[in-house]
C-alpha cells in the first residue's frame, strides 16, 4: 500500500480543518473547547505544522461533527463517482503505525464511507469517542488477520470474516494482541438515532415507517 507524500497530506489535513471549522463557524476556541484539544495544537494543524496523531485527530473530528475520513478528504473534490486506487490516500499513524486509507470517492455527497485499515502487530489505538450529531454508525469487517474491539466496556474479539456493528458515542479500543498485522474495512454512515423500527400493533411509540 503505497502512501500520499507526509507534507501533502499534512497539507490536505490543514485545508480540510479549516474548511470545515468555517463552515460550522467556530472560532479556534470553540473548536478547542468542542474537542479537548489546545488552541495552539489546532493552529499548528491549520497551518500543516503538526504530524498529529489518529486520536488527536478523532478528536477533532469529534468536535467538528464530522467521521475521522472526512479529515483526510480531498479539499477540492473531484465530482468523478469512481476513486481510483492509485489515487486514494492512506495516512500512517505516527504513534501506532496503523495505516488507513480511504477508499470511498470524496464529493459524490454519499453518506457512506468506507476506509481500509492496516493495523499492526502489538498496536493499540483508544479514542474517547463520544455522542455526535449527526448520530454516525460503524461497522468493521475483518478482511484477514485477527482484533480485539473494546465498545464502552464490551470487548469484541474479531477473526477473519467477522463483522461489528456500532454506533460512534461511547470510547472505542482497538488492539491487536497476535503477532500478525489485521486487515479490515470500516464503513461508516451518518443516519437519524434511534434506527427506524416498525411499530407492532398496540404499540404507541413513534414509528419510521407508515
Amino acid at each position: 500500500m503505497e502512501e500520499a507524500p507526509v507534507q501533502s497530506l499534512n497539507d490536505r489535513i490543514a485545508q480540510r480543518v479549516r474548511d470545515l471549522r468555517a463552515s460550522s463557524g467556530l472560532s479556534l476556541d470553540a473548536l478547542a473547547t468542542h474537542c479537548g484539544i489546545s488552541r495552539s495544537m489546532i493552529s499548528l494543524i491549520e497551518r500543516g505544522e503538526s504530524s498529529p496523531t489518529a486520536v488527536l485527530l478523532e478528536k477533532l473530528a469529534s468536535g467538528l461533527g464530522v467521521p475521522l475520513a472526512a479529515l483526510f478528504d480531498a479539499p477540492q473534490p473531484s465530482a468523478s463517482p469512481v476513486a481510483r486506487a492509485v489515487d486514494q490516500p492512506s495516512w500512517r499513524d505516527p504513534h501506532s503505525g496503523y495505516v488507513r486509507r480511504n477508499v470511498s470517492p470524496s464529493g459524490v455527497g454519499s453518506q457512506i464511507q468506507i476506509v481500509e485499515v492496516m493495523f499492526p502487530a502489538k498496536a493499540r489505538v483508544s479514542y474517547e469517542t463520544g455522542p455526535r450529531e449527526p448520530v454516525m454508525h460503524q461497522q468493521v469487517w475483518v478482511l484477514s488477520g485477527a482484533i480485539d474491539i473494546t465498545v464502552g466496556d464490551e470487548r469484541h474479539a474479531l477473526a477473519t470474516g467477522d463483522c461489528l456493528a456500532m454506533v460512534l458515542d461511547k470510547p472505542i479500543m482497538f488492539h491487536n494482541p497476535h503477532k500478525a498485522a489485521a486487515r479490515y474495512a470500516v464503513v461508516l454512515a451518518s443516519m437519524p438515532y434511534p434506527l427506524p423500527f416498525r411499530r407492532s400493533h398496540g404499540d404507541q411509540r413513534p414509528s419510521l415507517y407508515p
